[in-house]
């Protein structure tokens, strides 16, 4: 008697020992989902022809408290069902020793009377006798009920389901009736049985009371499911998420045996060993998956910009409380506004593999950047498309022009097609269907720069190079917005990390409005994002430069090379290392991508020793601005020199000879340079940049772009530099040139004759074709391109 009382003792102080941490079912994600997955049970409502019956387990395992707690869990239920007697009928039996039918179904027709004798509701105890509840069930029915095979009929059983005798035939036998049977579980219950009882599926059917609006969120989504009646709430959908619940049980472990004293009243007592137990908890686990309905917060796509709170006001609207001086603007946004004219469609991605609150965040995002920079009078005009398994265009540009309010409904609207994330098919398809507009006239097509601004969260599942390539070469401006693990990915498809946009974690991407709205005008800019360019950097390698400052000329040259369009057709970068002695590390025809000049760049090598600007000057010259090496005909040429100034003696008339060629020539000098020495490289102020320091390079790259790009939109002279080789003399013949040759042959001389003789300006052997483009401008090659699509089209 004195050892089982210790052992009672044990067992209640291991209990108590539990701490609330270690939670008997845990949802495995975000404390935001959780939160949403409770605010959606405050929401949900089922209104439909429905017969529920409580079954209470009031027994003495329970206890008064976890009871009590049963109680309010059926109460909270019940507040999501349209109680009354042509809706929803709820009835309630408590079972202990025996089942007690507390009220029938037809007892309340209202929701608060139903709610007020929930509550009044007494604890009784008894035996946990499950079975026996069943078996009323299956005997009585559903006391007050309709009894008609057209109304559904769904029992929730409350228990800790540690059952007296035996309960799986009884609830088979009730399930086989047409009943949906949830087991809801109270306190620390036993899983293994509250599974064996739920009708299937077992995940949709078992819930914890004790997380009553969780509970109450899984009957609700799980009677939709079932189509008993429609209680998710517009703009929420049901989500899986994995789950893991713990049965706690009491291991007895023998720990050895020790002396004790035994023997019986009217007997002499003995010793003898008497054994010794440790008593310990066990958690024994399942793993499983929760079904829950989630609603999108307003907020959580934090649409106040600059530090402002927001205010959620329901499933759609919110409120941005402000900080001083942006009170004006609802969403406490700077003044923006997309005032470049451009044909603009966004491309969104609903992929499968994006959780539905990813795509709702995206959404959310491009709502929050049209509200903050499109206006009814933007001279843009917008698209929609969405993409996964398939790419839909919902609007093609143009569609909303002038009407805002109209293009943030169809925002509203836009719904994810699933599937795979087809990246590569759906920039494929808004390039061929995403821009058709009506002309002015037949002949007239929309000169307007047409950009496509990729939304996505997740890696794409197809081919997305050639995909991008095939949308470039339609004159298409790809820019990529997307999380930091897609930043090479997103560099790929937009050919320029300049028109990549990239956020470390879902909370800053709002912030990327204004840095999007820039790149996005970018295109239509007097910048050199389509401007097309030779141009040629030469780096200072010497002692006097030294290797660490050498580096933040590489990043330097690295900043101002992704502001231009590297490709065959419009900027190519060479980049010459110079000592003593120039290298060239790579030609201008090397590399196709902006992606390839910054891992290019890296590979300058740091040379030390003397320096001679002049030799440098003069390689180029020589050796990179030729037609043989890359430089293309009727495209303007620039040369930016990186130095501090020393070994410069020598370069005044190499830098000459460049400009006489009709290449610029631009000098950027760092440190305590000599300035006069500097600019007569340079030729002018115009031309030369003093940086005080390697440091304080960074805040000249847009100084020297804007520069560069000023003096290449200028009018290009065929003749410079010398198309012609081996001495080869250019004469310009209307808007084109010919060379006139001695003992060579060809367009460009580069073929050895018997005998000397002057060609024309005829067809260029396909594999110089490739090297050498002949333009005008880059006005030119866009006509070029309009007039070949228009050919290819019609």
């Amino acid at each position: 008697m004195h050892r089982d009382m210790i052992t009672v003792l044990l067992f209640i102080f291991l209990l108590l020992q539990v701490t609330q941490a270690a939670s008997v079912q845990e949802i495995q994600t975000s404390h935001e989902n959780i939160a949403k997955i409770n605010s959606a049970a405050e929401m949900m409502q089922c209104s439909a022809v429905l017969d529920v019956l409580f079954l209470m387990d009031g027994s003495y395992s329970i206890g008064k408290g976890t009871f009590e707690r049963a109680k309010h869990y059926a109460v909270k239920l019940c507040e999501a069902l349209n109680v009354a007697s042509d809706k929803v009928r709820v009835g309630l039996i408590q079972f202990g020793s025996v089942p007690r039918l507390e009220f029938s179904l037809d007892s309340f027709s209202t929701k608060q009377e139903l709610k007020k004798h929930l509550k009044k509701i007494s604890y009784r105890g008894g035996s946990t006798q499950t079975g026996l509840a069943l078996k009323y069930v299956l005997k009585k029915g559903f006391p007050g009920g309709r009894n008609s095979s057209s109304v559904p009929r769904v029992a929730i059983l409350l228990s800790d389901g540690r059952s007296q005798g035996s309960v799986v035939q009884a609830a088979a036998q009730l399930k086989q009736t047409g009943v949906v049977l949830f087991a809801v579980g109270l306190r620390y219950p036993k899983w293994e049985e509250l599974h064996s009882l739920a009708s299937e599926p077992v995940e949709s059917h078992v819930f914890l009371a004790d997380h009553f609006h969780d509970a109450v969120n899984g009957v609700s989504t799980t009677l939709s499911a079932l189509s008993f009646c429609s209680a998710t709430p517009a703009g929420c959908q049901a989500e899986s998420f994995p789950c893991e619940r713990k049965t706690l049980e009491t291991v007895k472990e023998l720990q050895g045996n020790f002396m004790c004293w035994k023997g019986s009243k009217g007997y002499s007592p003995y010793t003898s060993l008497c054994p010794f137990y440790r008593y310990s908890k066990v958690y024994k686990r399942h793993q499983t998956v929760c079904h829950r309905t989630v609603c999108s917060d307003p907020c959580d796509s934090q649409p106040c910009l600059n530090g402002g709170t927001c205010v959620s006001q329901g499933l759609e609207r919110y409120q941005c409380v402000c900080p001083p001086g942006y009170g004006s603007d609802p969403h406490c946004a700077p003044a923006l506004s997309l005032d470049c004219s451009i044909d603009l469609i966004f491309l969104l991605e609903g992929s499968a593999t994006l959780t539905l609150d990813g795509f709702l965040r995206l959404k959310s995002f491009l709502k929050r950047f049209l509200q903050t920079v499109i206006s009814s009078d933007s001279p843009s005009k917008v698209g929609l498309a969405v993409f996964g398994g398939e790419a839909r265009v919902e609007a093609q540009v143009g569609r909303f022009k002038g009407n805002t309010r109209n293009l943030l409904k169809a925002v509203d609207a836009l719904q994810p097609p699933g599937g795979l994330t087809l990246t590569g098919q759906a920039l494929r398809h808004v390039t061929r269907h995403g821009f058709v507009s009506e002309p002015v006239f037949a002949d007239v097509s929309d000169d307007l720069p047409r950009v496509v601004v990729l939304l996505a969260a997740t890696p794409a599942a197809d081919d997305v190079v050639e995909a991008s390539k095939y949308a470039r070469d339609r004159e298409i401006f790809l820019i990529g917005v997307g999380p930091e693990r897609l930043k090479a990915e997103l560099n790929n498809i937009t050919g320029n990390p300049q028109r990549t946009v990239t956020y470390s974690s879902p909370d800053r991407l709002i912030g990327k409005i204004p840095e999007l709205k820039a790149k996005i005008c970018s295109v239509d800019m007097q910048g050199c994002l389509g401007q097309a360019v030779d141009l040629v950097f030469a780096l200072d390698a010497s002692v006097g430069v030294g290797r660490e400052n050498f580096a933040t000329l590489q990043d330097f040259v690295r900043s101002i090379s992704v502001q231009f369009d590297v490709n065959r057709d419009v900027a190519q970068v060479a980049l010459v290392a110079y000592n003593r002695r120039a290298t060239t590390v790579f030609g201008l025809d090397v590399h196709e991508s902006g992606s390839a000049i910054l891992k290019a760049v890296g590979e300058a090598s740091y040379m030390g020793g003397g320096v001679s600007t002049g030799a440098a000057l003069l390689h180029i010259y020589s050796k990179v601005l030729t037609v043989a090496n890359g430089a293309r005909p009727g495209v303007n040429k620039a040369v930016v020199v990186l130095t501090d100034g020393s070994g410069g003696d020598d370069a005044v008339v190499p830098a000459q000879k460049i400009r006489d060629s009709g290449v610029s020539v631009f000098v950027v000098g760092i440190g305590d340079m000599q300035r006069d020495k500097v600019l007569m490289i340079a030729g002018s102020e115009e031309y030369m940049i003093s940086a005080p320091s390697y440091e304080d390079l960074k805040y000249f790259e847009d100084v020297l772009v804007q520069m560069v790009c000023s003096e290449v939109r200028k009018p290009v002279n065929l003749c410079k530099p010398n198309p012609c080789m081996h001495d080869g003399i250019c004469v310009l013949s209307g808007a084109s040139f010919r060379c006139q040759c001695h003992d060579y042959e060809g367009p460009h001389c580069e073929r050895r004759s018997g005998k000397n003789s002057s060609r024309g300006d005829v067809p260029k052997p396909a594999g110089l074709k490739k090297k050498s483009r002949q333009r005008k401008s880059h006005q030119e090659l866009l006509r070029r391109y309009k007039l070949h699509r228009r050919r290819h089209t019609a």
